[in-house]
């Protein structure tokens, strides 16, 4: 992780980057960081956007316009699915930033974006930058992070 200390019309503000960007692309909204991971096939609701797994800490949590990060993805390969109906229907997160890549959402989102649903950037990051997500995230297309 790489942490910069800048003033760009604000004092003091950190800037994160991503190790990687997996699909470029602005994204701002409130950070909602999962304690767990999540099957969004059978966890997220694709006609609402609610977590629906009643097992998951975030039960009942919206993600659409949310910047949705977790340290990955679990289940079926039926989540790209899942993602692009979000996409179609303006319910998706707003971005989405992992620990792990994950080929079965960021799918679902090109898929989405090829079907004209829109669009959302996907970033990799190190644990240690997922934590330190602030409560409002800014994604950029080079791959910084702010707040």
């Amino acid at each position: 992780m790489e942490l910069i200390e800048e003033t760009k019309g604000v004092a003091n503000s950190t800037i994160l980057h991503a190790t990687e960007v997996l699909l470029e692309g602005e994204a701002h909204g409130e950070l909602l960081r999962l304690d767990r991971p999540i099957s969004f096939w059978g966890g997220i609701d694709p006609r609402t956007g609610r977590i629906i797994d009643p097992r998951h800490p975030q039960h009942n949590s919206y993600i659409g316009g949310k910047v949705l990060a977790m340290e990955r993805v679990v289940g079926s390969s039926s989540g790209s699915s899942i993602m692009m109906e979000l996409l179609a229907i303006g319910r998706a997160p707003a971005g989405l930033i992992t620990t792990e890549t994950d080929a079965i959402l960021t799918l679902g989102v090109i898929v989405g974006r090829e079907m004209g649903y829109g669009s959302l950037p996907v970033f990799l990051v190190d644990e240690t930058t997922l934590w330190a997500l602030p409560p409002v995230v800014n994604m950029h297309a080079d791959g910084s992070i702010t707040g």
